[in-house]
């Protein structure tokens, strides 16, 4: 099937650029080329034979790499399709987004790993916030069941990942890891509270919250990426790092999760430490002497060859869609108007021909230069679905908030 959605919105911009008209503001450029590339991914989906191809990254071989539905990144596509919906008010979007949404349906039953907060949290969540379908309701309920499970009473915290026999996590000596990633999803637990009426799950995301808070944080504002806790007593076994360059480092990523995740917590509970953790742990990256001028962040903030590493578009996209957001908190004016203002300067960074892929190039995702563990030599400096997912959510927010 061809949506033609590429197609049209070229039209559009050739017609615009005819007329003469006043120049394009780079917010408004940035929701057309958004229109254009994800037509293109769009119609390609759409051609290809068989179940759902969920677009997630590029192989080394430069083809477009597809995940299942089990992949903690399985959401975000169908979200982004949501998030176009909402800038570009085209409703033929629609049936993609219900069904690129439907399609990863087994994700809510998932009990093995943390992230079904990100998988059933970017798709359903966002198709139930632009539609009201009680189904998708259901599905976020479930999903927080599924979260559930994972909770480990001891230490009061979500268990992120298993520890499997003869595995490298084993070798760590990790029982009960937490990553700090773990903060984005008790968005799907505070939502299922809401949904739901059962305060439960409310109860779960406050105790994982306030563990973090008091164990993941250093001094300076910055967080660990990993938190090892002794499955039986509770305790803090290790600070480590799975994707920074050392246990001690500033894994960039990991920051704009802490800032974002503690950011969703204050909205949700009204606790201002949350807000203040945001807060500290923003000024720390805004202020290391390693933030490029763009203020889009290396992949780790100490890395040992900056200037010469990777940069992470992923990271500046959460760290500017979660700065909208701060903005409307009670931070003080200046803080606010800062917010804002840092939030739009990376917002035109990434919006630029450095980050952002002309149509038809990048395997038709939005950002270039984005990492997804560079310790592991795992997708350095390629396309990620989740940097085009909160770069079109902060696109988004901007506009909310410019509105009120």
């Amino acid at each position: 099937m061809k949506t033609g959605f590429f197609a049209v919105a070229a039209l559009a911009a050739a017609v615009g650029a005819c007329t003469g008209s006043k120049p394009v503001a780079w917010d408004e450029a940035a929701i057309e080329n958004a229109r254009v590339q994800m037509g293109m991914q769009i119609d390609t989906v759409e051609s290809l034979a068989g179940e759902f191809h969920n677009p997630t990254t590029i192989n080394p071989d430069g083809s477009v790499h597809y995940c299942e539905v089990t992949d903690w990144r399985s959401g975000f596509f169908p979200g982004a399709v949501w998030y176009l919906y909402e800038l570009t008010g085209d409703t033929a979007l629609v049936p993609y987004a219900r069904k690129y949404t439907e399609a990863v349906a087994e994700a809510q039953h998932l009990k093995w790993h943390h992230d079904v907060g990100f998988m059933v949290g970017s798709s359903f969540g966002n198709g139930l916030r632009l539609t009201g379908d009680s189904a998708y309701a259901d599905a976020m309920v479930e999903a927080a069941r599924s979260l559930s499970t994972r909770f480990r009473p001891n230490a009061g915290i979500i268990q992120s990942w298993d520890v499997d026999p003869g595995s490298e996590r084993e070798a760590k000596g990790w029982t009960c890891p937490v990553i700090i990633d773990n903060m984005m999803n008790l968005e799907l637990l505070f939502e299922a509270t809401r949904l739901s009426g059962d305060s439960s799950f409310h109860k779960l995301a406050v105790s994982h919250a306030d563990r973090t808070l008091k164990e993941h944080f250093r001094p300076d504002g910055s967080c660990f990426h990993v938190i090892d806790y002794d499955s039986i007593s509770g305790d803090v076994a290790h600070r480590h790092t799975a994707q920074g360059c050392a246990h001690s480092s500033a894994w960039a990523r990991g920051q704009a999760w802490a800032i974002y995740g503690f950011t969703v917590a204050y909205r949700y509970t009204g606790n201002p430490d949350y807000l203040q953790r945001a807060v500290g742990t923003f000024e720390f990256m805004k202020a290391h002497p390693h933030m490029p001028a763009d203020k889009v962040p290396y992949w780790d903030m100490d890395a040992p060859g900056i200037p010469d590493e990777p940069r992470d578009a992923s990271a500046a996209a959460v760290i500017a869609s979660a700065l909208y957001e701060m903005s409307g908190c009670p931070v003080g004016d200046d803080k606010a108007t800062a917010y804002r203002e840092y939030a739009d300067s990376i917002m035109q960074s990434l919006s630029s021909p450095e980050y952002t892929a002309a149509p038809g190039e990048n395997g038709r995702f939005l950002l270039k230069h984005s990492v997804t563990s560079k310790p592991a030599g795992v997708e350095i400096d390629v396309p990620l679905n989740y940097a085009d997912y909160y770069y079109l959510e902060a696109l988004k927010r901007r506009r909310d908030s410019a509105s009120i």
